[in-house]
């Protein structure tokens, strides 16, 4: 079975920055949200990521830094066998992990 390995930014300001490694069982057609979703479901369900289009069916709320470039984490196809950096947006409030203010 494939994986994707995610090295993602958690923490808040209070608590600061770490980065955690994780392995997610790759599917075809996943998206770096599926991935962080399946983290959410099967490793910790106190991941904060900002979304709505399982809830409000509306987009743009799942903007990230991936590989230092800013982009939508649905919309980003995960790749077996690779590794993978995600951090929060910068120069928005931080809340916590991938989760930033909208302003």
């Amino acid at each position: 079975m494939s994986i994707v390995t995610l090295n993602v930014v958690r923490g808040d300001a209070a608590t600061g920055r770490r980065t955690e490694e994780y392995q997610v069982p790759y599917r075809d057609g996943m998206s770096l949200l599926d991935a962080i979703f399946w983290i959410r479901e099967h490793v910790d369900p106190s991941f904060s990521v900002r979304y709505s289009c399982r809830s409000a069916n509306a987009c743009k709320e799942c903007m990230a830094v991936v590989e230092g470039k800013a982009g939508y984490l649905c919309s980003l196809r995960a790749v077996p066998d690779s590794k993978v950096n995600i951090e929060p947006l910068s120069g928005l409030p931080w809340i916590k992990d991938l989760a930033t203010a909208l302003e």
